[in-house]
């Protein structure tokens, strides 16, 4: 029997295991992360699916990770597989596989290697993403191509959409190409590196919309980090405003700067371009906030888009 070892985290991880199990892989061990209370989870947990199938789970720290190669090694595994899990491998880690150490990945690479790969590709404006399977090297999303799948970004997708779809997709690459991994037919495909086709982490502050920005790419930024992600934001005064879904509205903007207002039952915000979005879901923070801004009254936005060098002939 084919011995695996797993290190795994969310919707990816459950299914990647999954997959496994399903096809008489033996987990001698799966490595995770504990899952934080405080996160929006939308995804499985690894730590609950290996507890329910009674396979040995632990969560080291990422300080940890390289004492890990004597164990690993004692088990003597067949492969060594990484789905979403967080953290780096080192080398060692790594060579533990005696058939070689394989990750999923969520882009169709060597595009969008690194991190939040889902977010990245709709913030760029991508139409198409997928998943990857390819072999691990000491560089991050580096080694050579097994299979991978593509998964089509519609322009009223969210993160969350999107993400899901990946999570299908890497499914679907993982369980048909176990078989031939294990029979030894696999040939890899090498990729090149493309210093550019690396993207890094997002922080809950590169949520800010600026309003000088193109309607197109404020759009995308809104679903590409909308709940359960940070989401996106902009300050009035002293009250935040996040708005949770927009669209492109084919009407040129009303106002010399972006603005943001109510017309009819409809909000509106203008933006740098001479476009304007419409508001579909939005909240205030403090939701309990004395005084928000009046949306009968156009609240300004940004600067004045003659101002704005991106919307420069």
């Amino acid at each position: 029997m084919t011995r695996t070892v797993v290190f795994a985290y969310h919707e990816v991880g459950c299914r990647g295991l999954s997959v496994l199990l399903d096809q008489g892989i033996e987990v001698a061990l799966v490595v995770t992360h504990p899952d934080d209370p405080m996160e929006s989870r939308w995804y499985g947990s690894v730590r609950e699916l290996a507890r329910r199938e009674h396979l040995p789970c632990i969560e080291p720290e990422r300080e940890a990770l390289p004492g890990l190669e004597a164990d690993l090694s004692a088990l003597e595994p067949d492969f060594l597989f990484s789905f979403y899990y967080r953290h780096l491998l080192p080398g060692p880690l790594v060579r533990t596989g005696r058939q070689g150490a394989l990750n999923l990945h969520g882009s169709l690479l060597p595009r969008y290697r690194g991190r939040a790969p889902v977010n990245w590709a709709i913030l760029r404006g991508e139409r198409e993403t997928g998943a990857s399977l390819h072999f691990m090297t000491e560089r991050a999303d580096a080694g050579a191509l097994v299979d991978q799948m593509a998964v089509p970004i519609l322009m009223t997708d969210q993160a969350l959409e999107v993400s899901r779809k990946v999570a299908f997709a890497a499914e679907l690459v993982l369980a048909r190409s176990l078989g031939p991994l294990v029979a030894g037919q696999v040939i890899p495909r090498p990729l090149p590196l493309l210093r550019e086709e690396y993207y890094g982490r997002r922080r809950p502050e590169d949520g800010r919309i600026d309003w000088r920005r193109p309607a197109l790419e404020i759009h995308n930024l809104i679903r590409a980090v909308a709940p359960p992600f940070p989401g996106a934001f902009t300050d009035c005064g002293s009250v935040r405003l996040w708005i949770d879904r927009a669209r492109p509205d084919p009407v040129p903007a009303r106002h010399p700067r972006p603005t943001l207002y109510r017309e009819g039952s409809a909000i509106f915000a203008d933006c740098g371009d001479g476009g304007r979005i419409e508001v579909l879901e939005y909240r205030w923070h403090p939701p309990d906030a004395d005084s928000p801004p009046d949306l009968q009254k156009p609240v300004a936005l940004g600067s004045p888009r003659e101002e704005n060098p991106h919307s420069r002939g």
